[in-house]
């Protein structure tokens, strides 16, 4: 055997494949994230389905990554039904997620849609997911699993803000301060071929993928982080990035800096920070000794946002002025079409363990405080939470925030759910994890 770089005596035999497939729409595609239209007229760079397969003691898991928006079970679920009838992975060790750039395709195809959809694309990206899985499970190798983690605190800031009376803002105009935390961790998981040769890497951070804009099809930050560590390592490194509960947290600074804020230069700047925070994290760590595999996923009923008399009157309000903003006009159509009033959604949860790393599902862009929470209790050494997983329930704010008007905790404009479902949530996610972690069925 060619000697490597690790000591493997005493190592679990694990084997792993790691693979992309291309997912970038045609050009004239319109593309997600704002409340106007953009439609692309160029790629920046190509957006990829990121896939990465652990095998060990004869149980199999799939991590896979979209450079999408969000992902739906419109798309997930037959997405995961063709990878477990072609590779035989159990649906519940099936984790997909999206990297939230805000320069890819709308993947939301029901409701009232304020961005065309490209129906034809959207019709093919649960083929796509499934071939990256299928062709990272024809290519496995002998492998090397190395965790480890690096903390930043200074990539961006709390985008909401704290008012004087209590309320909360979308930004910094008039605020005492930021109405919240970011979360510091990068986690990493280095995939090595017995030699050393990186073959994969899963990158766990907690940001907005949004500092691009523009008109340009772009993987944004989070794609940037995939090259950089592609030209350290060599192109066969695929990089499977999972953003962390972010829905409050963007690359903006809460106090002035000379570095730019937005566009291109921002998101070089960001991929390449992070992807070197990432070689960091795992150049220093240890091989993992346990390779258990095992996964959970659930569906608990969470009540949805019923319209109540005090949105009801400030709608009343908005309609009564002459003139409205965009996002007025948003809300007003999606209040008057809001369809939940009184009803419970499935929200899709999972947790699947490999080893010393627990790896949490979520369906939405979730408030960073349920993200520390879930760590806080998780019994993992390592603990990545991947929002936008399997589903899509708009923003997760906390129940306190729920109530303080910002743009994230705002209903209908933002939020779907009850102000209390992120609570319940993290309840859920808290139970599934020590479930997994003491071996319960």
């Amino acid at each position: 055997m060619t000697p490597g770089p690790y000591s493997l005596e005493g190592l679990p035999q694990v084997r792993a494949g790691a693979a992309q497939v291309e997912i970038t729409p045609p050009l004239g595609t319109s593309l997600a994230g704002y409340f106007t239209d953009r439609v692309s007229d160029a790629v920046a760079d190509p957006l990829y389905a990121r896939a990465l397969v652990i095998e060990s003691a004869g149980e199999r898991l799939a991590l896979v990554s979209c450079d999408v928006i969000c992902l739906t079970r419109e798309t997930v679920d037959p997405a995961r039904e063709q990878i477990a009838a072609r590779c035989g992975i159990a649906p519940a060790r099936i984790l997909i997620a999206a990297t939230h750039t805000h320069t890819g395709p709308n993947t939301r195809a029901t409701g009232k849609q304020t961005i065309p959809v490209n129906h034809a694309w959207l019709e093919a990206l649960p083929g796509r997911i499934a071939a990256a899985v299928e062709k990272a499970c024809a290519e496995t190798f002998d492998a090397v699993l190395v965790p480890g983690r690096q903390s930043e605190n200074a990539f961006g800031s709390n985008r909401l803000g704290r008012l004087r009376d209590g309320s909360e803002v979308f930004g910094k105009d008039k605020a005492i301060g930021p109405a919240g935390p970011v979360d510091p961790e990068v986690l990493a998981l280095a995939v090595r071929q017995t030699d050393g040769t990186l073959r994969a890497m899963v990158v766990n951070y907690a940001m907005h993928a949004d500092a691009t804009g523009g008109n340009q099809i772009s993987a944004g930050w989070p794609g940037k982080v995939g090259r950089t560590i592609a030209a350290v390592y060599g192109p066969q490194a695929v990089t499977v990035f999972f953003n962390g509960c972010c829905g409050d947290i963007n690359h903006h600074h809460w106090t002035p800096k000379r570095i730019v804020s937005k566009g291109q230069l921002r998101t070089d700047q960001m991929g390449r920070a992070m992807a070197g925070l990432a070689i960091n994290a795992v150049e220093m760590g240890e091989p993992m000794t346990n390779a258990t595999i095992d996964g959970r996923l659930r569906r608990p009923l969470i009540p949805y946002y019923t319209r109540d008399a005090a949105q009801r009157a400030e709608i009343d309000a908005w309609r009564a002025k002459p003139q409205r903003t965009v996002v007025e006009q948003f809300v007003i159509d999606r209040f008057d079409a809001w369809p939940y009033d009184g009803q419970t959604a499935a929200v899709t949860i999972q947790a699947i363990r490999l080893g010393d790393v627990l790896v949490i599902g979520l369906p939405g862009e979730i408030f960073v405080k349920w993200g520390l929470e879930i760590k806080h209790w998780s019994p993992a050494p390592y603990t990545i939470i991947a929002e936008l997983a399997n589903d899509w329930f708009g923003y997760i704010p906390t129940t306190d925030q729920a109530q303080r008007g910002a743009y994230g905790a705002k209903p209908i404009l933002s939020r779907r759910q009850d102000a209390d479902g992120g609570r319940q949530m993290t309840d859920a996610v808290q139970v599934m994890m020590w479930d997994l972690w003491e071996g319960r069925p």
